[in-house]
């Protein structure tokens, strides 16, 4: 009786859509099989084998972007019932329904749930999120990282440039040029490297040098309680908005 009532089940979703860049989005709505455990991708893959919407007539399949499927790659990243989150966490028997999605209003959308990140790959570029070493020849080990550090470093290096911390911050938007918490956390884990602090200034200089860099954070704590991996993203703000005073005091006194 019970695996012919789940049989029966369906799972209804109202989905944002969008044909290209330009169009107006409208909305879409779809019934999916019900089965036990199912997440949001697999429903989304379901609508894919058969792109058929609640009235019975047919339609494109709905575009959208994953990869991993663990929730590392970042790349699923959707507004979920009003929620920027990842699809492939999102388990159907958690959400209310209908389920709707929508792509995240914070960067352009390309088609359907599928978005532009290149304004967080621009702002990593911005602030040198890497270590630049010579790799022309073998450098030997590279040197040690004490393990009270390399404890809270590991903790910030887990971010995977999802871009739900910026959808979710109120000051990240299309009227403000605000660099955003995640590429502001990845300056304190570079500047903590031992290779990477030679060049600390150059980042810490980045973030200050217009109204997009440290300034620009309003403090809503909305992104520490968005992110998908727990990445303390205010403690990093506050850091880097320490360091960035004191490394501005420094500049006055010709230090």
């Amino acid at each position: 009786m019970a695996d012919t009532a789940t049989a029966k089940r369906t799972v209804k979703f109202i989905i944002t859509r969008r044909e290209q860049p330009d169009a107006a989005p409208y909305t879409e709505e779809f019934e999916v099989p019900y089965r036990p455990n199912m997440n949001v991708i697999s429903a989304l893959m379901e609508i894919q084998r058969n792109p058929v919407k609640s009235d019975g007539t047919k339609t494109a399949p709905v575009c959208w972007e994953s990869n991993c499927l663990e929730e590392v790659c970042g790349a699923c990243s959707m507004v979920i019932n009003g929620k920027p989150r990842q699809a492939c966490s999102a388990l159907i028997d958690q959400l209310e329904q209908p389920v709707r999605l929508e792509p995240m209003s914070t960067f352009p959308v390309v088609r359907d749930l599928v978005i532009n990140r290149e304004r967080m790959f621009n702002a990593l570029k911005k602030v040198k999120a890497w270590i630049p070493i010579d790799g022309t020849y073998d450098l030997g080990p590279g040197p040690r990282m004490a393990e009270s550090k390399r404890q809270w470093a590991y903790e910030l290096s887990k971010c995977m440039t999802c871009g739900v911390c910026l959808e979710a911050c109120p000051n990240v938007n299309d009227r403000s040029s605000f660099i955003g918490p995640a590429p502001i956390s990845q300056v304190r884990l570079f500047n903590a490297h031992p290779t990477g602090e030679m060049n600390a200034h150059e980042r810490l200089e980045a973030l200050m040098e217009d109204e997009s860099g440290i300034e620009g954070c309003g403090n809503s704590q909305n992104c520490v309680r968005s992110c998908p991996k727990g990445i303390p993203l205010t403690t990093s703000i506050a850091a880097i908005n320490r360091d960035t005073t004191k490394h501005m005091f420094k500049q006055w006194l010709g230090m």
